[in-house]
C-alpha cells in the first residue's frame, strides 16, 4: 500500500506521519492524538498557507486524499474547547479521550529545536556587515520595544507577521538563516552556514573573483569561516542559490528591498537589515505560537507576504530601530581606535 508523510506541527513540537491515501479522518486525528495528546474532541486541524481549517463537518469516514491532504502537506493541530459541533464529526469522543493508542504510525521524528529568544533588546554589540571584514567593531544599536517583539496582522486573518530577533554574536547573518532553513539558530548550525558560504567561493572562481570579493579568494575563505565574521550582500546571494529561495533582505531606515535570485525561485524567505543587524521574519498563526509553528517560507505569488513585511518593517522604523551607518561613531575592538561610519569602518578593516 503506497503510503506518504506530513509534516505534524503540535504544541509539542513537530512530527512526521505516515499517511496513506485511504486513510479516514478518523484515523489521522486519532495519529495526531497519539503525538500531540490533544484529544480528538478538541483538535482543531489546519492547512495549507495560509492556514486554513479543517471544516468541522468533515466526516470521520471521509478518507484524507478526498480532504485533500497530500505528500509533504504541513498539517497544523492546536487544541480548542470540545463543543457539541465537534461531537457531529462521528467521532467516539469518550474513547478517544480514555484510551491514548500505542500502535499507530505517528512515531514523533527527533529534530534540533530552535534555541530560545533572545531578550527583546536588540543587540548592544555590532559591526558594519553589509560586506564580510575580519575586525571587530562596537556601535550602539537601536533598541526594540521592551515586552514583546513586533508583529503586524495579514489580512483576511491569516495569522500574523513576526519581527524574530536573533543574538547579537557576530553571526546574526548566519543565525538568521538559520532560523529560515534549519528552524533554529546554534553554533553547530551557522557553522555550517559559514562552511557553505566557503565551498561556494572555492569552487566557483568566475562568479566570485578576488574583484567581487575584495581580497583575495583564499583569504576571504579562511576569513568567512571565523565566528567573528560578519556576512553580508555575497553571502546572501550564496544562500539564495543553495537552498533555491529568492531572499528578500529590507533595510528598515530606506525600506528598500534587496533581491536576491529574484524571479529565478517559487519561493521566498524574509530579513530585516538595521543597518549592523540581520533578523529573520516569519510568520505564525497567533503572536505566542511556538517556534514549530512559524512559516518561514512563503510562494512568490502569494500577495500579501512583501506588503505585510513592508508593513512591519515601517514599524520598526517608527520604532528606531535602525542605525544610520553613514554617520555612526564606533571604536575597534582590537586596536581601539575610534572610526567614523561605515566607509571609516571598512578601510579600516582591510588594513
Amino acid at each position: 500500500m503506497a503510503t506518504f508523510n506530513v509534516r505534524l506541527r503540535h504544541p509539542k513540537g513537530a512530527t512526521v506521519l505516515q499517511l496513506t491515501p485511504e486513510m479516514t479522518y478518523e484515523e489521522l486525528q486519532l495519529m495526531i492524538f497519539s503525538a500531540s495528546d490533544i484529544p480528538i474532541a478538541e483538535q482543531e486541524l489546519k492547512l495549507g498557507y495560509p492556514p486554513k481549517p479543517i471544516p468541522s463537518s468533515t466526516l470521520a469516514e471521509t478518507q484524507v486524499s478526498t480532504i485533500p491532504i497530500t505528500k509533504g502537506e504541513q498539517v497544523i493541530v492546536s487544541a480548542v474547547p470540545s463543543t457539541s459541533t465537534s461531537a457531529s464529526r462521528g467521532v467516539n469522543n469518550a474513547a478517544s479521550q480514555d484510551t491514548k493508542p500505542t500502535s499507530l504510525n505517528a512515531a514523533p521524528q527527533p529534530r534540533s529545536q530552535s534555541q530560545p529568544k533572545p531578550p527583546v533588546s536588540a543587540p548592544t554589540k555590532s559591526t558594519v556587515n553589509t560586506l564580510s571584514n575580519s575586525s571587530s567593531t562596537s556601535a550602539s544599536t537601536p533598541v526594540a520595544p521592551a515586552g514583546k517583539e513586533t508583529t503586524v496582522d495579514l489580512p483576511g486573518g491569516a495569522g500574523i507577521m513576526q519581527h524574530r530577533i536573533v543574538p547579537d554574536d557576530n553571526s546574526c547573518l548566519f543565525s538568521s538563516i538559520g532560523v529560515v532553513f534549519k528552524g533554529g539558530y546554534s553554533e553547530s548550525v551557522t557553522n555550517q552556514l559559514r562552511q557553505i558560504v566557503a565551498d561556494e567561493i572555492r569552487k566557483d572562481e568566475f562568479e566570485y573573483p578576488e574583484v567581487v570579493l575584495g581580497r583575495p579568494r583564499d583569504e576571504y575563505v579562511r576569513t568567512i569561516l571565523k565566528p567573528s565574521t560578519w556576512g553580508g550582500a555575497i553571502e546572501l546571494a550564496i544562500f539564495a542559490k543553495h537552498f533555491k529561495t529568492e531572499i528578500d533582505s529590507f533595510d528598515v531606515l530606506s525600506g528598500r528591498a534587496d533581491k536576491f535570485g529574484e524571479g529565478q525561485y517559487d519561493s521566498r524567505c524574509l530579513l530585516v537589515y538595521s543597518g549592523i543587524h540581520y533578523d529573520a521574519i516569519t510568520t505564525s498563526p497567533v503572536p505566542d505560537a511556538p517556534a514549530d509553528f512559524h512559516t518561514t517560507l512563503f510562494p512568490v505569488t502569494d500577495d500579501s507576504i512583501l506588503p505585510g513585511a513592508q508593513k512591519l518593517v515601517d514599524q520598526l522604523k517608527k520604532q528606531h530601530y535602525y542605525t544610520d551607518t553613514a554617520n555612526f561613531d564606533l571604536r575597534c575592538q582590537v586596536c581601539k581606535v575610534g572610526l567614523k561610519g561605515e566607509t571609516g569602518a571598512r578601510q579600516h578593516a582591510m588594513q
